[in-house]
Formats: structure tokens, C-alpha cells, sequence
């Protein structure tokens, strides 16, 4: 067996409607299908559907950040730090807050969460040659200024 790539994710929230608005009119994914009042699917164009999102009880516990389980969800969005520096612009005049912006060498990062406190990343990807001659460049964490 051989995995050939990751073919998408799905996030538990509280409200779907909600969540919905947010990843189909904030984030801009195209809502291609729901199934019944549970699910919502997304897709950024290439595949049926990249992320969707599952509907729990309105009073469900969010996720923590100390607890065991997904960090973050990672969108990529383009190839060059202007590209970056709209999506921040986008983010904040949709009232994201913003919880990091970092240099990964291999990717330039944004850092924030859905309404339901579901971890999301938008990133531009830096030349491939960076992690190609250096593969350890993927651990790198420094501050960025947008």
C-alpha cells in the first residue's frame, strides 16, 4: 500500500448554517453537495470536495489546543507573500481574528480558527528547491512581518 496524497477533511461544528457562510463565503470554497441537515461538502476546485463540515449537538465541547487530536487544517493559496498579505486583509475585514503569522522557509503562514475553534492555515509556498536541497527547512518557525 502506498497513500497517494490526502483527499480531504472533515470538521465537527456546532451550527452548520453558520459554518457553511463562513468556509463558502469567507474562505471562498465552492459548497458543492450537503447530505440531509448533517453535512456540508467544499471543494477549491480540483477535487469533488476538500473539506467538509459535520453538524454535532449545539452544546458539544470545542477542541483544545492541549488535547490530543487535529491542530490545524492548511489551505494553500497562492505562491507570493502579496497573495498572503490579501488573504490577512480579507480575514480581518471579516473580523478573523489572526492568531500568528509565520516563516516556515518552505511556506509563508496564517494562523486562525473557524467559529467553532477549528485551527485553519492559509499559506504561500516558497520555491520547491528550498525543501527539496533542504528537507529539515520544513521545521522551520520564525516570526513574519505582512
Amino acid at each position: 500500500m502506498k497513500i497517494q496524497g490526502v483527499g480531504h477533511v472533515v470538521l465537527k461544528v456546532r451550527d452548520l448554517e453558520r459554518a457553511a457562510k463562513f468556509y463558502r463565503d469567507v474562505l471562498g470554497l465552492k459548497e458543492v453537495a450537503r447530505f440531509a441537515d448533517r453535512m456540508v461538502f467544499f471543494s477549491a476546485g480540483t477535487n469533488h470536495h476538500d473539506i467538509a463540515v459535520l453538524k454535532v449537538e449545539p452544546d458539544a465541547p470545542g477542541p483544545s489546543r492541549e488535547a490530543v487530536g487535529l491542530y490545524h487544517v492548511a489551505f494553500k493559496i497562492g505562491n507570493s507573500l502579496e497573495e498572503l498579505r490579501a488573504a490577512r486583509a480579507h480575514l480581518e475585514a471579516h473580523g478573523v481574528p489572526i492568531l500568528g503569522i509565520s516563516d516556515h522557509q518552505v511556506s509563508q503562514s496564517i494562523y486562525f480558527e473557524d467559529l467553532d475553534g477549528n485551527g485553519l492555515e492559509l499559506f504561500v509556498d516558497a520555491d520547491p528547491a528550498v525543501w527539496q536541497t533542504n528537507p529539515a527547512a520544513v521545521a522551520t518557525v520564525r516570526p513574519l512581518s505582512l
